[in-house]
């Protein structure tokens, strides 16, 4: 019996870190909106850790109630299907309209000239763009922090697949405990991996000289989103 559990535990290690690895969407739209909309390590630390504890928990207390009721493996993998198509939808769409904010953005604050002729007869002529950050007569409000949230919302409606049918119901038929350790342990796996993943890679995002793709960093993250949103409707990521 200890022997299958601890073997139950490596497995759901195992499953959690390349459950995550192989989906992008576990830490690219992370990355891409830290990047576009300059968040700090501290901000996008914590938006990954409640992203990943939403997205483990729905799954973890859908799993509960299907053990403790008695549901089938295949009915509580049909709905967790249904969910995995509603968080495809929500990035798909929430990425779409990101991305067209984003691109109306870049075009309107495309960079432009300004000649400046002084007193003395003295010209010159200064270049920028008119972004929401710059302190300039033509600043737009401020955006709300409705991002984080629209994140939070979409991986609670984004499944663990493997959980239910590979570790959870093997797991009741040891013990409750050994269900809470197995899991526990999935969770931890999965939310420690998305949040290494996601800072990893956007260490190395702000290491590249974008340049003039700098404007177009919105329009980028809506298309980031689409993609993933895409990847998980269409090819099954």
């Amino acid at each position: 019996m200890q022997t299958d559990l601890t073997l139950l535990l490596a497995t759901a290690a195992s499953i959690g870190f390349v459950h995550t690895l192989l989906g992008p969407d576990h830490y690219l739209p992370f990355v891409a909106m830290a990047k576009s909309g300059n968040w700090s390590r501290t901000k996008m630390l914590w938006i990954t850790v409640l992203c990943g504890i939403g997205h483990v928990l729905s799954s973890v207390a859908i799993g509960l109630l299907g053990v403790w009721l008695g549901w089938s493996v295949g009915g509580m993998e049909s709905f967790e299907s249904s969910r995995g198509d509603w968080a495809a939808w929500g990035l798909i769409g929430f990425g779409l309209a990101y991305g067209l904010w984003g691109l109306n953005r870049a075009i309107r604050n495309r960079p432009h000239r300004h000649v400046h002729a002084h007193a003395d007869g003295r010209v010159h002529v200064h270049g920028h763009g008119h972004h929401a950050d710059h302190a300039h007569a033509h600043t737009e409000s401020p955006r709300k922090p409705l991002t984080p949230w629209v994140l939070f919302t979409i991986f609670v409606l984004g499944p663990c697949e493997p959980l239910i049918p590979v570790l959870m119901v093997p797991a009741a038929q040891h013990s409750w405990w050994g269900l809470g350790m197995v899991t526990a342990v999935f969770g931890l796996v999965t939310i420690s991996t998305m949040t290494v993943l996601a800072f990893a890679l956007l260490y190395g995002v702000r290491l590249l000289p974008l340049g003039n793709l700098e404007r177009w960093s919105h329009a980028l993250a809506g298309l980031t989103l689409f993609v993933c949103g895409g990847a998980i409707k269409w090819l099954g990521l």
